[in-house]
């Protein structure tokens, strides 16, 4: 008789750190949970297929106070920041935000981030999972700039979906629906320190409401599901359907710190005519006048619906062997079909070169095409129009 294989459990304890929401994902389903950032994150609440259509057609609440915020503060604080990313900084105004890469010497990237302006010398930055305040403490440490670099007392909420805008403005009033595409504002709501921003990963219109005040936690989870029970809101979790469709990179799955920015498909996050020095500078004008030898493409996977994820990177084979890998893959629902992210070496990212994918069951065909496979939504119809 063959050995009994048990799923996976994730033992509950002191070590790793706990949410302000996390006995509110409990008490509303969370069956399941990851360590990112140190913390835990709920995974699944129903199944993903469900939480993909909940968050596609309807409004969804995601705990992601496990996006860590790295507050930068002090006299230098915006040119320390503009040191850590080859992304131009020089217009970002107070109570905005940009999608940034922080880079090290080699021009890899040691993380991504979502970066919002608070005031004139105050800034967080959002990180993927890894330990990017570390990073930048280290960076401060002999920078020769007056900054102080700290994790401060924010936990952030996703509110994502079509219907977000309605439960937004439910909360917070019709300035909210104002807000344009990476705009923040601070607000209180019933007293509770907030900073609302259109910012999410989801592919969908959204909200992040960071919670400024952890004792609060528990009470804020449940206003907003209170305020959003009218257009039927539901707890989920990130969703890996969605950021597949629309190519939302996931760091340590889809970037590496071995990857630069040009081999993602992400020039457009460096300037490296800027007058600013940042980290990283010289190897990405290096690497830009040689161009890349491998690219992050995407991929449509034959064969029968994948009943989940690649839970390690499945290799990629080429005519002449092992090319590469792929970092990320899922069936999508509303496409009908397998699709995916691979690392492969830039002469097999032409769109329509055939692959083969070692899948759990056996080997598949693949074929690389663009990406997105699905837009990402930006724009608020505003909920009476």
């Amino acid at each position: 008789m063959g050995q009994a294989v048990f799923e996976p459990l994730l033992s509950i304890g002191p070590r790793v750190r706990k949410s302000p929401f996390f006995e509110a994902t409990r008490r509303h389903g969370a069956r399941a949970f990851t360590v990112y950032n140190h913390m835990y994150m709920p995974t699944v609440y129903t199944d993903p297929v469900d939480e993909y259509w909940k968050l596609v057609q309807g409004v969804t609440l995601w705990d992601v106070a496990c996006e860590r915020q790295i507050e930068v503060t002090g006299p230098d604080a915006a040119r320390f920041v503009q040191y850590l990313t080859p992304r131009n900084l020089s217009k970002l105004r107070v109570g905005a935000g940009l999608y940034v890469l922080l880079t090290a010497e080699d021009g890899g990237i040691v993380n991504d981030a979502v970066l919002l302006r608070l005031e004139e010398q105050r800034f967080w930055l959002s990180p993927g999972d890894g330990d990017a305040l570390l990073w930048a403490q280290g960076a401060a440490l002999h920078s020769g700039m007056q900054v102080s670099i700290a994790e401060p007392d924010v936990s952030p909420l996703q509110l994502q979906g079509p219907r977000s805008p309605e439960v937004a403005r439910a909360l917070f009033g019709d300035p909210v629906l104002e807000l344009g595409y990476y705009r923040l504002r601070e607000t209180r709501l019933e007293g509770i320190p907030l900073v609302v921003a259109r910012t999410g990963w989801s592919g969908e219109v959204g909200f992040e409401i960071y919670l400024r005040d952890a004792s609060r936690g528990d009470e804020l989870w449940e206003r907003v599901m209170a305020a959003g029970r009218p257009w039927q809101i539901a707890p989920i979790a990130p969703s890996t359907i969605r950021s597949v469709e629309g190519g939302l990179l996931s760091y340590v799955s889809d970037i590496r710190r071995e990857d630069d920015p040009f081999t993602l498909g992400l020039g457009r996050l460096v300037d490296l005519e800027q007058e600013a020095d940042f980290i990283g500078k010289a190897a990405l004008r290096r690497i830009a006048a040689e161009g890349v030898k491998r690219r992050l493409v995407g991929l449509e996977i034959d064969g029968e619906p994948l009943a989940a994820g690649n839970d390690g990177f499945w290799l990629v084979h080429g005519a002449d062997g092992v090319r590469g890998h792929v970092t990320r893959c899922v069936h999508s629902p509303r496409l009908k079909k397998n699709i995916g992210l691979a690392n492969v070496p830039a002469a097999l990212a032409v769109p329509g070169t055939g692959l083969d994918i070692d899948a759990p069951g056996g080997r598949r065909g693949a074929r690389v095409v663009p990406t997105p496979f699905v837009e990402s939504k930006r724009k608020i119809l505003r909920p009476d129009s």
